[in-house]
């Protein structure tokens, strides 16, 4: 479902990629543990991003260099979190609120500066 609508918008690898990333990201929101997200959508969105022509090696390094940064969207998104969380650290509306603020954040940084240093070290 995902490839068909990637795949009908006609665009380059890099952007069917970076609309795979961010769908692969955010949705994180809705799994309990980092476990459950890698394994329900590691794999087929590393095929899907292959598929439309993005290279394999480049596209299982970005999805996985994104797993180190999920944890911190949400209050259940990684181990630790829960401690913090139940200890009225934070309260919920704020830690959404920050982990949306900083995953953009990272989210630029990572791609941004790290795409382009990937591209000059030749990983894709």
């Amino acid at each position: 479902m995902i490839s068909m609508f990637v795949g009908r918008l006609v665009l380059s690898w890099q952007l069917s990629f970076g609309i795979l990333v961010l769908l692969y990201f955010y949705s994180h929101y809705f799994f309990a543990s980092g476990a459950a997200h890698i394994g329900a959508m590691f794999t087929t969105v590393l095929f899907v991003a292959s598929a439309l022509g993005t290279p394999p090696y480049f596209g299982a390094m970005v999805l996985a260099f994104l797993l180190n940064l999920m944890g911190g969207l949400t209050h259940y998104g990684i181990g630790s979190a829960p401690v913090f969380y139940g200890a009225n650290y934070v309260p919920l509306s704020k830690w959404w609120g920050y982990g949306f603020l900083i995953s953009v954040v990272n989210i630029i940084i990572w791609l941004r500066v790290g795409g382009i240093w990937w591209k000059f070290i030749g990983l894709w």
